[in-house]
């Protein structure tokens, strides 16, 4: 995306340059247009008298034979022909409707993870943001037709109300007043809101009498509440006058069982404390390993069960700046397993791009999987290529074990399953983009150049259940991480078997 700025910022130069040539050619035609004026009156006031001169016959059959002819090639020039070419040069670069409703999606994302009313959004109220951006009525309406279009009544209420308030406010807009109502007012019925979607169509009906649904709308909405009045022997209450805001309606349940333990924690909400007297800080020379004797690691413990340990100055700079470099022209929409068919493909609970780099693509990836293999102690032979991800505007990855449960997957039946997680933060993070674990109520958050390690398996090779974990949305800024996964081969002496099943 951030290629797309320096687009815009290309096409912009070449429009200023196509108006440029048109003022040009419009004053060339304006001087031509005055001097004619010119000549003219003076010429039809005594047409005889005028073309006795014979200089002026002349140029009478000189300007009509040549410079009108000039003229007209001169109005026929098509200026634009410059800029609209590099228009379909760049075009193929351009996001397209799915980007477009992804990016409104991800918004509405954000807006529940962090719990922020539509409001919040509209008038760039986000934490850490160092640039002003605000939506408009349009855009509040353009999200608002976004989620209705995607059966999301939920937030299509929450953005109709928005683009109405705004409206009512005195905001300017090309969208009208008649349009958000039909839209508020049949998503309002949609989350079971009768009176208020009566009110919110009669208001319709009075801004415009011959809509073609809202009668109809009207007089079904009616008829619907009055039967329900009837069947629970109630009698009506006029809706409330308190605007539509986050809150007013519940929103609808989705497949994630955790989902509100995990947003929380994404929040900073619901962190379970563990005894700070069980967590250390320490170096760390993998066991006395020549690599790190002279310069040990710095070791952070984040959590004691599992154990999950964060390293500090595990990348450096230009390290990190060496594997964004390589990652970049090769970042793809991150997959996942279909746990029925088992082909990689998209979905919406990962929401990122990623690359996967080998050792031999530079020395920089050879030198961090030597360190991973020298901190960790584990061999890196069977371990999966270095992964990166770059999460942007809502990127995140729901609650999931990066271990596969049985029966395995054809591909890991050669090197076992994923025993271990090397996690590397390449960046810092404005706001949002927590690693969390809604299990046990973990929260690790993105910190440059650091690194959290953690077994996914017990020693028996039995999968341990509490390290389901997320990569919550990023509210502001954008997140690079690299990963490596550990498997099982290659480990059977560096990390033996315990004596019991969840040792």
């Amino acid at each position: 995306m951030t290629d797309l700025i320096y687009t815009e910022k290309e096409l912009v130069q070449s429009l200023r340059e196509y108006i440029k040539a048109e003022e040009s050619k419009l004053a060339a035609v304006k001087s031509w247009a005055n001097k004619l004026d010119a000549l003219t009156r003076v010429s039809t006031s005594d047409p005889e008298g005028y073309l006795a001169h014979p200089v002026n016959a002349y140029k009478l059959m000189k300007r009509l034979n040549t410079e009108w002819s000039e003229l007209e090639s001169l109005v026929l020039e098509n200026p634009s022909d410059g800029f609209i070419s590099n228009m379909s040069i760049h075009r193929q670069y351009f996001p397209d409707e799915e980007d477009e409703t992804g990016a409104a999606k991800a918004l509405m994302r954000l807006q529940d993870t962090y719990q922020l009313d539509s409001e919040a959004f509209s008038k760039g109220k986000l934490p850490g943001v160092q640039y002003n951006a605000i939506l408009t009525v349009d855009d509040c309406y353009d999200m608002g037709k976004t989620a209705y279009n995607d059966g999301d009544y939920y937030h299509a209420v929450l953005w109709m109300q928005q683009s109405l308030k705004q409206l009512d406010a005195g905001e300017d807009a090309v969208v009208s007043k008649a349009d958000i109502l039909d839209y508020l007012s049949y998503s309002v019925y949609q989350m079971g809101d009768l009176p208020r979607a009566i009110e919110l169509t009669r208001r319709l009906v009075a801004i415009e009498p011959g809509h073609q649904r809202a009668g109809g709308n009207l007089r079904y909405f009616e008829r619907l509440l009055s039967k329900q009045l009837i069947e629970m022997n109630q009698s009506y209450q006029p809706p409330s006058e308190e605007p539509i805001q986050l809150g007013t309606y519940s929103r609808p349940q989705d497949h994630l069982p955790e989902r509100e333990s995990y947003e929380a924690l994404c929040r900073g909400e619901g962190l379970q404390m563990v005894r700070r007297s069980r967590l250390f800080c320490r170096y760390h020379d993998g066991n006395r390993n020549p690599r790190l004797l002279l310069k040990p690691m710095k070791e952070e413990d984040e959590w004691d069960s599992p154990y999950i340990v964060r390293y500090l100055d595990m990348l450096s700079n230009e390290e990190i700046a060496k594997i964004k470099e390589l990652a970049k022209p090769r970042l793809a929409r991150a997959t996942v397993r279909d746990p029925k068919t088992g082909v990689l493909t998209t979905a919406n609970y990962r929401v990122s791009k990623s690359a996967w780099l080998e050792e031999e693509d530079d020395i920089v990836i050879a030198r961090v999987n030597q360190r991973i293999e020298d901190i960790t102690g584990l061999t890196v032979t069977t371990a999966e290529l270095l992964q990166v991800a770059n999460y942007g505007v809502g990127g995140q990855y729901e609650p999931h074990f990066d271990f596969s449960r049985r029966p395995f997957d054809s591909n890991l039946k050669v090197d076992g399953n994923r025993l271990a997680t090397f996690l590397n933060y390449m960046s810092d993070v404005e706001a949002g983009g927590a690693t969390v674990f809604p299990d046990f109520g973990a929260a690790i958050w993105p910190r440059k150049g650091t690194a959290v390690f953690w077994y996914n398996l017990f020693k028996s090779g039995e999968g341990d259940y509490r390290t389901r974990h997320a990569a919550c949305p990023v509210l502001v800024g954008s997140k690079w991480v690299s990963n490596k996964w550990i498997h099982e081969r290659g480990q059977e002496f560096r990390r033996p078997c315990g004596l019991t099943e969840v040792d």
